[in-house]
């Protein structure tokens, strides 16, 4: 495995994004139907917003499951919440050119697993620590002999 390639040769770039008004339920939704873990949240031209993961958003949706009454106040709540109230907003991003170590060190320093790539102010992917697992068990095993 080579740390010095660009993250662009790993990422994921095939993006399902929300805008700041997307409701918890249309979140909630999304979750349901992929296996991806977080959601960018973007407006205009791609312009990163924030990002949801789906830790987070259950988290949420947990809280709310104790302060209701039942499932129908929690369902009200759901279209009333919006992506721009769940979000991280200005998560750490890094660019194309960056480096998989640099990713790498990044999860190993933090508690977060995904890290949004933006270019010129738009967001074009996302690493993750899966992306960056995937990119290690494929790469080529390089035995060095004394």
């Amino acid at each position: 495995m080579n740390p010095n390639r660009p993250i662009s040769e790993v990422m994921t770039s095939n993006l399902v994004t929300v805008g700041p008004q997307a409701t918890a339920r249309t979140i909630k939704d999304i979750f349901d139907q992929h296996e991806f873990h977080h959601l960018p949240v973007v407006e205009g031209n791609e312009k990163l917003l924030g990002i949801i993961s789906k830790q987070d958003f259950y988290k949420v949706a947990y809280v709310l499951s104790l302060q209701t009454t039942g499932r129908t106040w929690s369902e009200k709540e759901y279209e009333v919440l919006t992506a721009r109230d769940l979000m991280t907003d200005h998560p750490l991003t890094l660019e194309p050119e960056d480096t998989i170590g640099l990713a790498a060190d990044i999860f190993l320093a933090n508690q977060f697993h995904a890290i949004p790539v933006v270019e010129d102010d738009r967001l074009i992917g996302l690493i993750t620590t899966h992306d960056l697992l995937m990119y290690s068990f494929n790469s080529p095993i390089v035995e060095e002999w004394p």
